[in-house]
């Protein structure tokens, strides 16, 4: 017993060294993950003659490096409780006279997505690298772009590298598009690169504008955030500079009526590429507003919600009935893609902990289920040979496996309790109870849009009578393990969050109630009791009930 008991206890200090004294090598591993994919993608690039063997061995390092280490860096925030940014690193560039440096850390916001980068990436490597594509060295090489691209956005403390990241993971989108891409994929990928520059330079000018109305000659946005707590921005200088950012971003993530051009480049792209886009860095925007946006500019930010309600709702209901009509699998899913943002959006316009809170964990969840749908979706189209749906039918008999992974992918789509997004949804719905009561009826009716195009494709596509067609075809197998991991990477963590949601939303408590006060005017939640186990702060709900008149407790 002696002998355990002297393991246990060498056991619990090693990890108190990594953990906490650690420190260094903590902060070291975030600017690692931004590096190998990006190390892994020049070194492909310059060894030309490389064997596919060895290409594939490089990319899996590439894509699982960043996965790991998110994986344990939110491990270390999570135990270690911190209450904001952590991790962090300050790297020269060379640029410091013009206020840009290569700053990094994550805080209780980024972390999720951070994560999200890192897991989702995974999955869409190990698609990528198991798929038959042609010239799979350049595709892999793009693919480890987006990767490190998306790994150093949500890690970026200064702004100008959060912009400049998200650039190079945009980049290789268009050109997978326009080269590796389905039917239309040239004016799909040239629309989106249209829609796209206009929202980043839209949001481009927005960010410089923060820059100047600082006067700090620095992009880093907690220096900026203590700054302009103390020295607020003119309402009519905030009321512009959030215009800026809302329809920049707004653009990037496919905000209502600035959407066309998300489902026609999910429709075309190469299904890794669509899982990396929809399910990571159009988080870019939304990610914005939540750190950036709304609590830097807290008067612009309120100026133009109602506003953004109403376009929030043209993603959920006009966009929902949308996606009803498709007739295309992948179009169907590039329109539920669409119209899921809407929700995000309504959370941010709650302008709170509890709506902000179910934002974050919606963007999060939504993440992991687009990524699932457009992967199963490319393994149908590679056994059938189209994404009509009214073509296919019985399918769950030649593949009983991808049936039940898509099912769980609908459900969770639809919010179902168990899955990630319903916690999501959760804190969104009570966060416009308590903002706008009346906002519970459209957004109630978008949860059973969901539901109607999502079991309806279900049914069309696996169940029913198998075509005559199909029933001949002998390579129409079910997933193989190169599909079947992939899928399981993305389900279990649905599945992991669904049971235990405090595993992202504890790392937000702190943040959120720093950002968004509940002696902000603008609030209208924190003015309501909330029930215990539905706030994000266990302790706030006792705060909140001593503030309160006797009439609403």
């Amino acid at each position: 017993m002696e002998f355990y008991h002297t393991i246990a206890e060498a056991l619990e200090g090693i990890l108190d060294i990594v953990l906490f004294r650690g420190k260094a090598l903590n902060a070291s591993l975030l600017l690692v993950s931004i590096d190998i994919p990006l190390l892994v993608a020049f070194v492909l690039l310059a060894a030309g003659g490389l064997s596919k063997k060895f290409v594939r061995i490089l990319a899996v390092a590439g894509f699982v490096a960043p996965a790991l280490i998110s994986v344990w860096l939110w491990y270390v925030y999570f135990v270690g409780h911190y209450s904001d940014y952590a991790f962090a690193s300050d790297t020269p560039t060379g640029l410091e006279n013009f206020g840009i440096s290569l700053k990094l850390g994550l805080n209780g916001i980024s972390l999720p997505l951070y994560l999200l980068a890192g897991i989702v990436g995974l999955a869409a490597g190990i698609y990528a690298i198991n798929s038959k594509v042609d010239r799979l060295r350049q595709y892999l090489i793009l693919l480890l772009f987006m990767q490190g691209g998306l790994m150093g956005i949500f890690a970026s403390i200064d702004l100008f590298f959060y912009y400049f990241f998200h650039e190079i993971a945009l980049i290789p989108t268009f050109i997978m598009i326009a080269v590796w891409g389905g039917r239309g994929r040239r004016s799909a990928a040239m629309e989106m690169a249209i829609y796209l520059t206009l929202g980043a330079l839209l949001s481009l000018i927005g960010l410089l504008a923060l820059y100047s109305g600082s006067g700090l000659n620095s992009f880093d946005i907690i220096s900026m955030r203590e700054y302009f707590s103390e020295n607020p921005l003119s309402e009519i200088f905030q009321d512009n500079a959030y215009a800026l950012l809302l329809f920049g971003f707004g653009i990037l993530v496919s905000l209502w009526p600035f959407h066309s051009w998300a489902p026609r480049a999910y429709g075309a792209a190469p299904a890794p590429v669509a899982m990396m886009h929809a399910g990571v860095l159009k988080k870019f925007g939304l990610y914005g507003l939540i750190q950036i946006g709304a609590p830097l500019l807290p008067f612009g930010a309120s100026q133009w919600t109602g506003l953004l309600i109403w376009l929030a709702l043209g993603n959920i209901i006009l966009i929902g009935l949308a996606t009803v009509g498709q007739r295309d699998l992948k179009q169907m899913i590039g329109y539920s893609s669409v119209m899921h943002m809407g929700y995000a959006f309504l959370g941010i316009a709650c302008f709170s902990v509890i709506g902000v809170g179910g934002a974050v964990l919606l963007m999060f969840a939504h993440g992991l289920s687009v990524a699932l749908l457009f992967m199963l979706a490319d393994c149908i189209y590679r056994r059938t040979g189209t994404c009509e749906m009214h073509e296919m039918g019985g399918l769950c008999r030649k593949m009983p496996v991808l049936t039940c992974f898509f099912a769980m992918g609908v459900f969770a789509n639809a919010g179902l309790p168990g899955f990630a997004n319903f916690w999501g949804e959760l804190g969104i719905f009570i966060g416009i109870w308590k903002f706008q009561p009346w906002l519970i009826v459209p957004a109630v009716a978008g949860i059973l849009i969901s539901a109607l195009y999502g079991l309806r494709a279900a049914r069309n596509i696996f169940f029913g009578d198998l075509p005559k067609a199909f029933d001949e075809k002998t390579e129409m197998g079910d997933i193989r393990f190169g599909e079947r991991l992939p899928a399981l990477v993305l389900l279990t963590t649905l599945i992991l969050i669904g049971f235990w949601p405090r595993a992202i939303s504890d790392t937000l408590d702190n943040n959120l109630t720093a950002l968004y006060p509940s002696n902000n005017p603008t609030l209208v939640i924190e003015e309501y009791p909330i029930p215990q186990d539905l706030i994000f702060d266990p302790l706030e709900s006792e705060k909140l009930d001593e503030n309160l008149p006797p009439s609403r407790l």
